[in-house]
């Protein structure tokens, strides 16, 4: 009886770590946001330390950084699990297991430095985040977050390519360095396709193709939320349409009269 009264206090006890969590990471008051904010803040800290790795790696403090910051990542995955609705759910993110393969990279640095370039997804992270949002709209930027999360999106996706080109074929003849790289990568979005740096092997052959078509995808839709009309997020509230030009008195799918709130600016 006490051992089964004391295994009812411990899942009692998750339940309520559990909760207090949920509210932290989901919640809308004060505390809830300091606490976001925060976390962000924290992101962007561990962001900082993976670009600037490499140039850090020689300092005898480098190993020392690099266990504190995976202690870190591995308390925010045991967090990230605990207010997750099912196991399921959670291993079905697919940050979940970049963070897994972030936190491998941190505990064997040696053996898995070339995947470092990996870690950048984190600021895809960060601006998938409600924070990044509720800043946003705090700024006054709410009505560009579409464009800001496109620019974030192709930048990520530059720089991950860019990395894996880099540390794959570093070897090769014209692959050189970093810019080398980078170069090749923007060359291969764009479809410019000057040919002075193509990467060798059916590898190099599948990695331009990957590069090419996710690529050009992610800067189409850039170039479209650049171009296209300013629209303002305002949901109609007959139809539910979100996005409405800024000066619409009715909505263009159902007709309902719109009140769209307006500085006069």
């Amino acid at each position: 009886m006490a051992e089964r009264g004391h295994s009812r206090e411990q899942v009692s006890m998750i339940e309520g770590l559990r909760r207090h969590l949920r509210g932290l990471y989901f919640g809308g008051d004060p505390r809830a946001i300091a606490f976001q904010f925060g976390m962000m803040v924290i992101d962007l800290a561990i962001i900082v330390f993976f670009l600037t790795g490499p140039y850090l790696r020689a300092g005898h403090a480098y190993l020392l950084v690099d266990y504190v910051v995976a202690i870190i990542i591995a308390f925010e995955i045991a967090a990230r699990m605990l207010v997750a609705p099912t196991l399921r759910y959670w291993l079905a993110r697919p940050m979940t297991w970049v963070d897994l393969f972030i936190l491998a990279t941190l505990l064997f640095p040696n053996q898995l430095a070339n995947f470092a370039f990996l870690r950048a997804l984190r600021i895809w992270s960060v601006s998938q985040s409600r924070l990044f949002s509720l800043i946003l709209r705090r700024q006054g930027l709410s009505d560009y977050e579409d464009t800001i999360q496109a620019c974030v999106n192709f930048l990520v996706f530059l720089f991950v390519v860019t990395g894996f080109v880099y540390s794959t074929f570093f070897y090769a003849d014209n692959v050189g360095g970093f810019v080398d790289a980078l170069y090749f990568t923007v060359a291969t979005v764009t479809t410019t396709g000057f040919g002075d740096i193509t990467l060798p092997g059916t590898l190099g052959k599948l990695t331009s193709i990957i590069t090419m078509i996710i690529g050009i995808s992610l800067f189409v839709r850039l170039a479209q939320t650049i171009v296209r009309p300013h629209k303002v997020s305002f949901a109609c509230p007959q139809c539910g349409l979100q996005r409405h030009d800024a000066d619409a008195v009715h909505c263009k799918a159902c007709g309902h009269v719109l009140n769209i709130p307006d500085e006069g600016s």
